[in-house]
């Protein structure tokens, strides 16, 4: 693992362990970065704002995106075991989602980036000659991207296009859980014919280190994250000193509506996917469901039996992590009923030494217990039954968070009612995950501030300026 500083590589830094989560054993090393290199990759950055790159146009940049695009397509295969070997998540999954969706990520920018226009206005003026007023649109500076542990290649990709796409430079600072595709991608990005500085590469831990040091900076114009809601509030402190603009995406406890109207068979297929994909690594998992009454126990006992059945699902991405989802799960036995799940698979081989945790059904938790409320980010859900389209609302809405939720129904106006009035920042409906890259994406409340995807990114990405030029 290397760190990739001014168009170069370098390995300076005291070196941590990286852990298969799979087994639980130690397969190699990365640096950590001292401040002396992040100090180098800012002034990098910044330096590159005064190079060539300002000159190219957005065709250029379009076409850079694609270069990048078709690099990560060379490489697939090696992202593939990068991205398995670093979070020990299924290879279909992997080569399915995550890399392809990098992938796509750039191709996107590039597509969107062409076909972006400035607009104009013709204004009146007293002496009946008129002004011209038109927008340009320019980059903040130098940005620093932070991306977590889950799905590192993917959110990494999905801030660091469209920060390129519009002009801007990088610093990029993965998990240090998960360095491996990030570089990769530094790799793909010395070959692209990318000017030196104008993205960077530095590994280590967040708290006085590489991630603290990046977001207090006075050399970073902005910063856009994807991690823990009490995380994204220790980066807003650190940015609000030089009011640096912030994009995050953060934590979430995720609900589910089920209608009793539902195809219940789907709606059971839908839910074993939105709790359970990635072990429920995913920002946007469904953690809590709410079903009708009339269908609550047909539907638990299919959802339970579902659990039971999983196989090819990953381990938790570390030992603490493992900890802290058992941790929840101890309380919610103590407290509730276990329907499926709830303790450590036995496989009988090397992998009982890594970081597993069985698919789990919980019922019966109060509403304001911890494992209802808090963010587990694990194999879990909780099921509770409501009676009236309004309760399940408010249970629904209830809580810090507002991510994303999904709505079972076969009611196509109730569908029209329901969805728009979730406190949430994407609501599916009959189905989990659905996503069109050129839609708005992120939450509200403890959940984020912004939106990325499409124009969105590429709006908090650049600083709009007015001409107004007299005629």
């Amino acid at each position: 693992m290397r760190h990739y500083v001014g168009g170069g590589f370098d390995t300076s830094g005291t070196p941590f362990p990286l852990v298969d989560p799979v087994r639980g054993i130690a397969v190699g090393e990365a640096p950590e970065a001292p401040r002396a290199l992040v100090d180098r990759a800012v002034d990098a950055a910044r330096a590159a704002l005064r190079g060539p790159w300002t000159s190219w146009s957005p065709a250029d940049r379009a076409r850079l995106l694609h270069r990048i695009a078709d690099g990560i397509e060379a490489r697939f295969e090696e992202f593939v075991d990068a991205e398995c070997a670093d979070t020990g998540k299924p290879r279909e999954l992997a080569s399915t989602v995550d890399i392809p969706r990098a992938v796509a990520n750039f191709r996107s920018y590039a597509d969107l980036l062409v076909g972006r226009s400035e607009r104009s206005w013709s204004t009146p003026t007293p002496d009946g000659r008129g002004a011209l007023n038109y927008t340009v649109h320019k980059p903040l500076g130098v940005v620093a991207v932070i991306s977590p542990w889950n799905l590192p290649l993917l959110l990494l990709t999905w801030k660091v296009a469209p920060a390129l796409a519009t002009g801007n430079t990088v610093v990029a600072k993965p998990s240090e859980l998960t360095p491996g595709t990030a570089c990769l991608l530094a790799e793909v990005m010395a070959g692209a014919e990318l000017p030196p500085g104008v993205f960077n590469l530095v590994h280590g831990g967040g708290g006085d280190a590489a991630g603290q040091w990046l977001t207090e900076h006075p050399g970073v114009d902005a910063v856009a994250f994807t991690g823990e809601s009490r995380t994204g509030s220790t980066i807003m402190r650190a940015a609000a000193g030089r009011l640096a603009p912030v994009s995050f995406e953060l934590g979430g406890k995720n609900a589910g509506l089920v209608f009793a109207d539902a195809d219940l068979e789907r709606a059971v297929e839908g839910t074993l996917r939105s709790a359970f994909t990635h072990s429920g690594q995913v920002c946007l998992c469904t953690e809590r469901v709410y079903v009708e009454r009339p269908v609550f126990d047909r539907f638990a006992e299919a959802l339970a039996a579902g659990a039971r059945e999983l196989t090819g699902y990953g381990p938790m991405v570390s030992a603490a992590h493992r900890d802290k989802v058992l941790g929840y799960l101890g309380e919610a036995a103590a407290d509730g009923r276990v329907l499926a799940g709830g303790g450590v698979p036995s496989f009988g081989d090397e992998r009982d030494g890594g970081f597993w945790v069985e698919p789990t059904v919980l019922t019966g938790l109060p509403e304001d217990h911890p494992a209802v409320r808090e963010e587990i980010f694990g194999p879990v859900v909780h099921l509770a039954p409501f009676d009236t389209e309004e309760e399940a609302l408010a249970l629904a809405n209830a809580g810090p968070y507002g991510l994303a939720a999904t709505v079972w129904t076969g009611d196509v106006s109730r569908a029209h009612r329901v969805a728009p009035a979730l406190d949430v920042g994407i609501a599916w409906v009959n189905t989990w995950n659905l996503r069109d890259l050129r839609t708005p994406f992120g939450g509200v409340k403890a959940s984020g501030i912004g939106r990325e995807g499409g124009d969105h990114s590429l709006d908090f990405f650049s600083e709009p300026m007015n001409v107004c030029v007299k005629l």
